[in-house]
């Protein structure tokens, strides 16, 4: 079992350890719904040291890293960051992707804690010559500062005390780079909570002394760590997609509500043929919201039916803190009409009434 820098910290916070993807991460401190409106509220600090950073290095890399994808990356600028989905030839999805781009010769993919090893492998096989593929998972650590005051606990902070100009002016999927300590530290405005906030990536042995500036700095803001159970009622809400739950190597993106990253007009990548067949027949499913109406919790899992008929399978589903209601994802088949707007849920042997509602659940305020 792995452990990130901060696990000691977690621990003496009060942090309720659990394995995830093979860490010991804290799933919450003081309760999963005071932690959730904590970050819509206020601003909250995440470890998210168990993503893995993969690094494309080389003449080539830009060029390579557009071919392993299916968003566009050769249209980045310096210092600009896009949301991809990495896939299999057939179009089934090996991980979902943000990727950094430094210049032409270096890349930056990030990728999710139970997949990072996998896609590692995965491009390493498929890496062409002048390509350098490292993966820099255990010489990074990572912090999320997310919520509505994120900005003003960030200025307020040590780590970015020289850089406050930069971090002003620093847009949305957006980062720059600087030193702490003689060391790089990436800092970039993006999140997975559907709140403004941003993501410092530093050495491990950097991470425990910025983390524990910034509970100081932010106790005037009302800061707080969180856990993942926070993280994951958070996404939810904002209608991101988790894997393994809406996505996985038996989903396309066409079907999870992700066509926008898939670029079938550039050139050549893993993937394109399937995908541009796949749209030319139509994906078998959709994703969609629903809202129960009948008293009960929707699970990932649980049985959807439309017209007395199953169609699809719940991929997440909770009782949204800040909505207040009890919501769901669920993947259904195409073949149901968008004017079909009453569904039924199987809760426990039990068929209760839910009905189609918009996604995202949560409009979210990343660009505020």
């Amino acid at each position: 079992m792995k452990k990130t820098a901060l696990y000691r910290n977690h621990v003496e916070s009060g942090g309720r350890m659990v394995d995830f993807a093979g860490f010991m991460m804290p799933v919450s401190y003081t309760g999963i719904v005071k932690e959730h409106n904590t970050v819509r509220e206020k601003v909250g600090l995440f470890d998210v040291s168990h993503m893995g950073e993969i690094e494309i290095t080389g003449d080539r890399a830009l060029e390579f890293a557009d071919y392993a994808v299916t968003n566009r990356i050769g249209s980045l600028d310096e210092g600009e960051i896009c949301y991809t989905v990495c896939c299999r030839n057939d179009g089934g999805i090996l991980d979902d992707l943000l990727v950094y781009r430094f210049s032409e010769k270096r890349i930056l993919f990030v990728a999710n804690a139970a997949n990072y090893e996998k896609i590692f492998s995965h491009l390493k096989s498929i890496a062409w010559e002048g390509v350098d593929v490292v993966n820099k998972s255990d010489d990074t650590a990572q912090i999320a500062v997310q919520g509505p005051l994120s900005l003003e606990l960030l200025l307020k902070s040590k780590i970015c005390t020289p850089v406050k100009a930069s971090l002003r002016d620093l847009d949305y999927y957006n980062f720059f780079v600087f030193e702490h300590h003689g060391k790089e530290v990436i800092l970039s405005r993006t999140g997975y909570t559907g709140e403004k906030g941003y993501e410092i990536y530093l050495p491990p042995d950097q991470v425990a002394e910025v983390w524990g500036d910034l509970l100081d700095k932010g106790k005037e803001f009302g800061a707080q760590p969180a856990g993942l159970g926070a993280r994951d009622t958070l996404r939810f809400e904002a209608g991101y997609c988790l894997y393994g739950h809406e996505i996985n190597e038996e989903t396309s993106p066409l079907e999870a509500r992700l066509s926008w990253v898939v670029k079938l007009d550039k050139g050549d990548f893993v993937g394109k043929d399937s995908l541009a067949e796949e749209k030319k027949n139509k994906p078998e499913r959709k994703l969609i919201g629903l809202e129960l109406v009948d008293r009960g919790i929707p699970r990932q899992g649980f049985d959807v039916y439309a017209e007395g008929e199953r169609t699809g399978i719940v991929t997440s589903g909770t009782f949204a803190p800040t909505l207040k209601r009890p919501l769901a994802m669920a993947l259904i088949k195409r073949s149901v009409p968008k004017e079909v707007k009453e569904f039924e849920i199987e809760i426990r042997g039990e068929k209760k009434k839910a009905k189609r509602v918009k996604l995202p659940f949560y409009p979210g305020r990343v660009r505020d």
